[in-house]
């Protein structure tokens, strides 16, 4: 049995008596990942001298004050995340040449946590992508079976928890790509509320929509995590001032009199009858230990993709407009004058569906169309919000499927973005409100997971863990594992 199945408890424990130490947790770590990252392909850089220099300063350390809430855990960082001295290319080409200059707010986080920092996760191009095809570098596979994708953006970041190179890992979530991958891969993903955890140091796709959040094998460790990440930071101007809770002793198990809600839009036209059947299944151990649930309608859900992908291109339109050649990035070795130099890099530095949302933005931004483009989608962004607002009135939770179908095919859905686009339909109103969701394995089909989601109030994110907790406590789903 590999040292991460254990619980953090139980590894924490072994490392208090030095049955184990941080060295043997790494050593773990790169195991693996020399066993199984040929196939998978979860990485795009390794940081091994500092790991191994790292945990052999903390056995050295061992029992000497105190120790961090996440010690000793090996973490896998996706590369849109900064890390001193680390590669933070965010899967471009663009970037193939950056070196992050600081760490992240979460990065500095985890290391007070003292967690070790594994090395850069794979990822779609700017974070933009629901398959992890693309990446400017190379493909990352799917563990439960390699000719299916893992999910994305965060895909690399899913794999490696699932394959068992690292412990957990952080991922960003602007319209899924935490959960998404994480139901694909089988794992536990949770999307924060917006502004529970900076933004400071993560590479901006869509400003108003990203947040970072942990994936990781079980709820408890999500919890942990949050708990280590979660907090006000005076360097993020969106940064929420609020009292964190105990997300750890939030994890009851109790769920009696928990009010669920369950669109039907999230299990109607377009979802797999098979997820849909395992998402009933789930509501009924849900019910069996006290929960009651009941059929609600979000009626604007149909309209969240069309909102996001003109609110998201737009905000990449104009956060991306730095990468110029001059300022950032690789710049063009073939160029004459500035406008050749500008039009050459970003062709020559970006991948086709980067170009495809800046684009989209650029056009929903542009004079005479503002107003019945990105203003509208504004307008929609609050009825979908106040969708919510008024379930939430009557509700303690929503639950539903994650995503309306398994991962698909390497391949299946490149030539289509639309159809790839439509994938994202059940997580994407999750960010244009603001809110967190969680999502967890729930079963199987055909050999690939499904997830469930666990969507809350505004910082309810102790309501959605203990309910996640709850149904993860009373089935054996989070202990599968992809047999690679």
């Amino acid at each position: 049995m590999s040292l991460f199945d254990q619980t953090l408890q139980e590894i924490h424990n072994k490392l208090h008596k030095k049955e184990l130490t941080v060295t043997d947790l790494v050593d773990q770590s790169y195991r693996t990942i020399s066993n199984v990252d040929g196939k998978v392909q979860a990485f795009l850089s390794l940081n091994e001298e500092q790991a191994r220099s790292a945990a052999k300063k903390m056995d050295e350390l061992h029992g000497k004050g105190e120790r961090g809430l996440l010690y000793g855990l090996p973490a896998g960082i996706k590369d849109n995340i900064a890390t001193e001295g680390l590669p933070t290319t965010c899967a471009s080409k663009f970037l193939a040449n950056y070196t992050a200059i600081y760490d992240a707010t979460v990065v500095k986080k985890l290391k007070n946590a003292e967690t070790i920092t594994i090395g850069k996760l794979n990822m779609d191009e700017f974070a933009m992508g629901g398959s992890n095809e693309n990446s400017g570098f190379h493909l990352t596979y799917n563990p439960w079976n390699l000719e299916y994708v893992p999910g994305g953006s965060s895909g690399g970041s899913a794999a490696s928890v699932a394959a068992g190179e690292v412990y957990f890992s952080l991922g960003s979530d602007t319209g899924g790509s935490i959960r998404q991958p994480a139901a694909y891969c089988g794992v536990v993903g949770l999307k924060p509320t917006y502004g529970l955890v900076s933004r400071y140091g993560l590479v901006a796709f869509a400003s108003s929509l990203d947040q970072i959040g942990p994936i990781t094998k079980n709820v408890e460790d999500s919890a942990y995590v949050l708990q280590a990440i979660a907090g006000h930071d005076p360097a993020d101007s969106t940064s929420a001032k609020v009292d964190i809770p105990d997300y750890i002793g939030s994890l009851t198990g109790d769920v009696k009199g928990l009010r669920i809600a369950v669109p039907k839009e999230y299990i109607g036209k377009g979802v797999d009858p098979k997820v849909k059947e395992l998402v009933l299944s789930a509501l009924k151990v849900l019910e069996g230990l006290g929960a009651t649930w009941e059929e609600v309608s979000l009626p604007h859900t149909e309209y969240a993709v069309a909102t996001y992908y003109l609110l998201a291109s737009s905000e990449a339109s104009s956060n991306l407009a730095r990468y110029d050649g001059v300022r950032f990035g690789v710049r063009t070795e073939n160029a004459d004058n500035l406008i050749e130099l500008y039009r050459k890099s970003r062709s020559e530095g970006f991948g086709s569906e980067v170009k495809r949302r800046i684009m989209l933005g650029t056009y929903a931004l542009s004079s005479g169309y503002y107003d019945a483009y990105y203003l509208k989608a504004q307008k929609v962004r609050t009825l979908i919000k106040r969708d919510f607002d008024q379930v939430f009135e009557k509700f303690d939770v929503v639950i539903g499927p994650t995503a309306p179908t398994t991962a698909f095919k390497i391949g299946a859905q490149v030539d289509d973005p639309l159809t790839m686009y439509l994938n994202d339909i059940l997580t994407i109103p999750v960010n244009l409100a603001g809110i967190p969701a969680i999502s967890i394995p729930c079963g199987l089909i055909e050999g690939l997971p499904v997830g469930l989601q666990i969507i809350g109030k505004p910082l309810a994110e102790a309501t959605i863990l203990r309910t996640a907790h709850a149904f993860e406590q009373n089935t054996e789903h989070h202990k599968q594992r992809p047999k690679l």
